[in-house]
């Protein structure tokens, strides 16, 4: 029971880690917490939570792509981690003392892999379309589902996406721009190492502590970057303000509408919905951007969330046989 509550509650600092790693946010048994209420409006409430999550994400980041021409790529990132850091850190109020060195050293990393992250992917959205680049993003955590898993039907979803990929290029990444195309590439690796070490950080302290301190290192790195491309930009009062919305509907907002849903929702469904991401990115291009998808992209997109939804549910078939076994 205590180890089912505890696991919710570091869920925030575990935002990406079901889509790969479903058990690493939820209960061992991967059924939600007993105090369920019953009732279908219930069970859907917790859905609903994990939409509004991705939505929140992935319209900020079309907000962000307006923004850049203020602040650039990498401005946009700096003021989204900084003001996102200052929030967490006032909600969470961290203690600082009492942790060891391997602690400071989970963190460190999980902050690294969250810059780099946000840095890669904003670099790829300033080329691309954005649910080109989520598409393209979200094969990190895949591959990252399809070692972990090491079984022969994983290789399936593997091979599905990599059509999609290829379905999205063209033939040639050329039509997307090469250089968008290997930074949201990047940003995937990113992102897988952001599942791993998210994973520990949540297992090492309590609540969203370490998302909170990760948050801060993730700023650290990303500062003097933004500094360096924007300058003086980053505190015009209308620019400090759009960095703000972007890190609320990023950053705060999400991880505090998916902590909710984790509550009671099994993490395996949570993940199924964490891969509706790029269709999501691809709407909101489509409506805030006005980035049109063609055919062949939609369908691209539609393969790599059917991988990804595949893989999601072999692993949780998978862990439900060993549990009966």
């Amino acid at each position: 029971m205590n180890d089912r509550r505890r696991a919710a509650g570091v869920a925030a600092a575990e935002r990406a880690a079901a889509v790969a790693i479903p058990e690493a946010a939820a209960a061992p048994d991967g059924r939600p917490g007993p105090d369920r209420p019953g009732g279908r409006a219930a069970a859907l409430a917790p859905v609903a939570l994990v939409v509004a999550g991705g939505l929140s994400v992935q319209f900020g980041s079309a907000i962000a792509v307006l923004l850049m021409p203020r602040a650039g790529a990498l401005g946009v990132v700096t003021l989204r981690l900084a003001v996102a850091a200052l929030v967490m850190m006032i909600v969470c109020r961290p203690k600082l003392r009492g942790h060891s060195r391997a602690d400071w050293g989970t963190v460190l990393a999980f902050g690294v892999a969250m810059g780099g992250m946000n840095t890669l992917f904003y670099q790829a959205v300033d080329r691309i379309p954005l649910g080109a680049a989520v598409t393209l993003e979200v094969l990190g955590p895949l591959v990252l589902s399809v070692v972990a898993s090491r079984r022969l039907v994983n290789l399936v979803w593997a091979g599905l996406a990599l059509g999609g990929v290829a379905l999205l290029s063209g033939g040639g990444f050329d039509r997307l721009d090469p250089a968008g195309a290997a930074y949201a590439l990047g940003a995937g690796a990113m992102w897988a190492a952001y599942i791993v070490f998210s994973a520990r950080t949540g297992r090492r302290f309590p609540q969203a502590d370490g998302l909170a301190l990760a948050l801060v290192v993730a700023a650290a790195f990303s500062l003097p970057l933004g500094v360096l491309e924007a300058g003086s930009k980053l505190l015009v009062p209308s620019t400090l303000g759009l960095g703000a919305l972007v890190a609320l509907l990023s950053s705060v907002l999400p991880y505090t509408l998916e902590l909710m849903a984790l509550r009671r929702l099994p993490a395996p469904t949570f993940a199924i919905l964490m891969s509706l991401e790029p269709a999501i990115a691809a709407t909101a291009g489509f409506l805030v951007l006005d980035q049109a998808l063609s055919t062949a992209d939609a369908l691209a997109i539609a393969l790599v969330i059917g991988a990804s939804m595949g893989a999601v549910r072999s692993q949780a078939r998978r862990l439900k046989a060993r549990e009966h076994g």
